[in-house]
């Protein structure tokens, strides 16, 4: 069976054994817009079994991704989701819970290895029969915490790192991602990113500092930049998921660690310049916001984006492609030789050209190509862009602006709104996405955003960002600043 008969399979599988349940949990509870707190008081209440609220969530899969809009946000559902709810709800009834996330359905992105028998593809044909035999730590962190393990989401195909002309949320396996607002539009997904396709698609998005979740187990581009984070409807959401993925305790700055008593009277804001190219209504948002933060306290104050910002560019993309060479061929040779044949960049790209009909016939392999002709991480040349990036990010760039006026964290607009999905000459990147993102990423500074409101009908948010180590003040910040504008609209999802 071929890897998308697989998923087919699987998918009516799960549903065709859910329907008993789902008729009943169907019109007795409606899991649609509920936060993890919420479940759990239903769960506890007994309002819903963790096996009801698995089937209902395959059933709107079924509903909306495999049918109707075909959102295809889900690459694959994994076949022993409704066995381990059972078994959660069984251990739920002996009082044995095992952490917050006790029977709660979650999706993980395809790029992560799990146990279960789903492959992790990375979208990709040449990895779609990669079952892994255990899973990565974060997956195993989930789990422990009591998370149900729904299934794989779809993705852009290797992180969005595979063509220079790529179009967000298309992978070979999956297809194509629809973005939750227009069907049309563009879901977003930039390589490796959490804070684009969340802000896009009406999310609060975490990218924690690397290095406090494990990459373990993760499909990587860059060890250097790589961290996986939580995708949720609220900051409180985010909040639990990264208390349980992280590796160590969530540092939070001088206000002590309590998300919801917590205030920003007092606290010092940077704001950032509005960037070329965006929306006017993007800047009315965007000053909306600022206007929310000082009325709950915030003391904001006006910074200058660094020049040495405009100069990271010359660096970041020569640094992934040595990064990328790296990291993948060390990656595919941790694989079973009997489920991949190829071993390194090289033989992707070789893959890539002999499954043309699958893999290239939205867009091409130029980053593989670029990637393959790069030496070792020894070059002189490599050592020359790693000292410019953190020159141009991180010491001349975030640390300065935070080093400015007592400045704790910074603010600026997320990217947005989405763009049309656009095969022909792929994504446009507009929107005037802040750079503050760009350089926290490449630096490894913690990073958030947080919707502020729409429009034309489609989300935007703002970003912050602060110090290595200072997630939890983001998200105390956040959750200060959700609380006060409550500007998220949810999706009306089409039939």
């Amino acid at each position: 069976m071929d890897r998308r008969g697989f998923i087919t399979t699987a998918g009516a599988l799960s549903l065709a054994a859910a329907v008993g349940d789902l008729r009943a949990a169907e019109h007795a509870f409606d899991p649609t817009e509920q936060s993890i707190a919420s479940l759990q008081r239903a769960l506890a209440a007994g309002a819903v079994t963790s096996e009801a609220l698995t089937a209902a969530y395959l059933h709107r899969i079924a509903r909306f991704d495999q049918h109707g809009p075909e959102y295809r946000s889900v690459l694959a559902i994994n076949p022993n989701a409704l066995k381990d709810a059972r078994s959660l709800d069984s251990e739920r009834k002996s009082a044995k819970l095992r952490g917050p996330l006790h029977g709660i359905p979650i999706l993980v992105k395809d790029n992560i290895e799990t146990q279960d028998p789903v492959a992790t593809t990375a979208g990709s044909y040449a990895l779609a029969r990669s079952f892994r035999p255990a899973d990565a730590p974060l997956a195993a962190r989930l789990r422990a915490a009591g998370a149900i393990v729904l299934g794989k989401a779809n993705l852009s195909e290797w992180a969005n790192f595979r063509s220079t002309r790529s179009c967000s949320g298309w992978s070979g396996v999956g297809g194509q991602v629809r973005n939750a607002y227009d069907p049309a539009r563009n879901p977003s997904g930039s390589s490796g990113s959490i804070l684009s396709p969340a802000s896009i698609n009406g999310l609060v998005g975490l990218k924690p500092t690397v290095g406090v979740v494990s990459g373990k187990g993760v499909v990587p581009i860059s060890p250097r930049q790589d961290t996986a984070g939580p995708m949720c409807r609220t900051v409180a959401d985010a909040a639990i998921l990264a208390s349980v993925i992280a590796e160590r305790p969530l540092g939070f700055g001088a206000h002590g660690t309590d998300i919801e008593g917590f205030r920003l009277r007092g606290v010092r804001i940077g704001v950032m310049p509005i960037p070329q190219g965006a929306h006017p209504d993007t800047t009315q948002l965007f000053a909306n916001a600022r206007t929310v933060l000082e009325h709950e306290g915030a003391v904001t104050v006006d910074l200058k984006s660094p020049k040495a910002f405009d100069e990271s560019g010359e660096y970041q993309l020569d640094g992934l492609l040595y990064e990328f060479k790296d990291a993948i061929n060390a990656y595919l040779a941790t694989l079973d030789p009997s489920q991949v044949d190829c071993k390194t960049l090289t033989d992707l790209i070789a893959f890539n050209r002999a499954h043309a009909d699958q893999e290239l016939v939205v867009f091409g392999q130029e980053l593989f190509e670029m990637a393959d002709a790069k030496g070792p991480l020894s070059d002189a040349a490599y050592q020359k862009v790693l000292a410019g990036l953190k020159r141009t990010t991180d010491v001349e760039g975030l640390a300065t602006l935070l080093g400015q006026q007592g400045v704790e964290v910074l603010v600026g607009p997320s990217n947005g709104p989405a763009d049309l999905i656009d095969p022909v000459w792929g994504d446009r990147r507009g929107g005037g996405s802040s750079q503050i993102a760009s350089a926290a990423a490449i630096a490894g500074y913690p990073s958030l955003t947080v919707p502020a409101g729409l429009v034309g009908g489609l989300p935007v948010g703002i970003t912050l960002v602060t110090g290595r180590n200072q997630d939890g003040l983001l998200l105390q910040v956040a959750r200060a600043y959700e609380r006060a504008a409550n500007a998220r609209v949810p999706p009306h999802l089409m039939i």
